[in-house]
């Protein structure tokens, strides 16, 4: 018996031995024109991936005499794009009740890992990724009463496991501002109880701070107090190495947030900011970065220009404040997450730029996020998370054909792609399977 198990760990060991190396093999791809986002766009250049990483880029680089040639002439390769607020893996079907977990009940639960309860066999994760999209933050979302959400993962659609997906865990934690807003028209029973609410929300805001910080400070002082899940998850965002995603969208929201944040010495990042180009001096002035929500939303007033949404990006690229361009990441939205080089294409043609709007769903949400050493451009040392295009990624019209995620080619079929086939064969009169 033991004999017997000895000889099965051999060969799973020279199963994975074999493996890697296959895995390790470089590879070339050559022809394409790169998109580096860092440094520029490189005619008919070459790049080299060798264990995972881009181990050289450039016009014409040396790659080993038995490195695989990709043949690309006349490709585009792009760094893989970042989805900076998302539910993919939480939620699958908005109206199904039992396929979404993407919030916990209580008004603050910062003890949240977003990661935990992702999905690796969600089938939205395809979709996303067969349009460019290969890394994602997955965001907890607040429940009926919530503030704190949790902490969210920045994940990319890899793996057999969730710990295999996971790029970097507890990226951000997460508040969604308590708003007060309700409609003029709403009866005004309504809105006093709106206002109420928000107070709750505020008052549990600010005791659950207090409380934090107490904990914290007993913590650092060494004392013998019993470890709490919520505070400790707390202490690198009171800490500063941490950032407090702030979710707001309205003036009002926002302007409360902003002195918020100055008034508790917090580091945030302004997420949602509909009318966050209102105040564009202050988040430059205090170097806050701006993740942008849809643009294909309407305006929020009925007086304002149809182009208000779509001008915002470029209004706050032009104050110079650091721009991070995403999907709304509500559960509904999950199954457009494929849409985010559409959602960069809209805020560039008003304003902002083909090149700023690449950028803010590339390099800078890797900037915001701590990992743009890994991921975000092309660039030698970085990870090998690319995919080849037949086109310009922000023109609806191009279709992504490859991908490679740390260096690993990955499956672009999805359920759409199935169904495509599918009704293809029904339609060329071919028996169904």
């Amino acid at each position: 018996m033991n004999a017997r198990i000895l000889l099965a760990c051999v060969a799973i060991l020279a199963f994975a031995s074999n493996t890697t190396v296959a895995e390790s093999k470089a590879q070339l791809l050559t022809g394409a024109q790169l998109h580096t986002v860092s440094h520029g766009v490189i005619e008919r250049g070459e790049v080299l991936i060798r264990d995972g990483r881009i181990a050289a880029i450039g016009a014409r680089v040396d790659a080993p005499a038995d490195a695989e040639r990709i043949d690309l002439a006349g490709k585009h390769i792009y760094p893989g794009l970042v989805a900076s607020q998302s539910v993919l893996g939480l939620s699958e079907v908005a109206a199904v009740r039992a396929t979404n977990d993407f919030a916990e009940a209580g008004a603050i639960t910062p003890e949240v890992r977003a990661e935990a309860a992702v999905n690796p066999d969600t089938e939205l994760w395809p979709v996303a990724r067969a349009n460019g999209v290969l890394t994602a933050l997955i965001v907890p979302r607040p429940g009926g009463d919530g503030v704190i959400s949790g902490r969210s993962a920045l994940m990319q659609p890899d793996g057999w496991t969730a710990e295999q997906m996971t790029l970097k865990a507890a990226a951000a934690m997460h508040l969604f501002w308590p708003s007060a807003h309700m409609p003029e028209w709403m009866p005004a029973t309504a809105r006093e109880r709106a206002a109420e609410a928000a107070r709750t929300k505020r008052e549990a805001l600010e005791r659950a701070l207090r409380e934090a910080r107490a904990y914290a400070a007993a913590r650092d002082a060494k004392r013998n107090i019993d470890p709490d899940l919520r505070w400790e998850a707390m202490r690198p965002v009171l800490a500063g190495t941490m950032p407090l995603f702030v979710h707001a969208d309205r003036a009002a929201a926002i302007r409360e947030a902003l002195a918020f944040a100055e008034r508790e010495r917090l580091r945030i990042v302004l997420v949602g900011g509909g009318d966050a180009w209102r105040f564009a001096a202050t988040l430059k002035s205090r170097d806050i970065a701006v993740v942008l929500g849809s643009a294909h939303n309407v305006p929020m007033r009925r007086w304002e220009g149809y182009d208000t949404v779509y001008s915002s990006a470029g209004k706050l690229a032009a104050a110079g404040v650091r721009l991070v361009i995403a999907n709304d990441g509500e559960s509904m939205a999950s199954s457009n997450e494929r849409n985010l080089p559409y959602q960069a294409a809209s805020y560039a043609t008003f304003g902002l730029g083909a090149e700023a709007a690449l950028r803010a769903i590339t390099l800078t949400p890797a900037e915001v996020l701590g990992v743009a050493d890994r991921i975000g451009s092309l660039d030698i040392g970085k990870d090998a998370t690319l995919f080849v295009a037949d086109g310009d990624v922000l023109d609806g019209r191009t279709r992504v054909e490859r991908a490679w995620i740390r260096g690993r080619e990955v499956d672009l079929t999805s359920r759409h792609t199935r169904l495509h086939d599918k009704y293809q064969r029904k339609y060329r009169g071919e028996a169904k399977d």
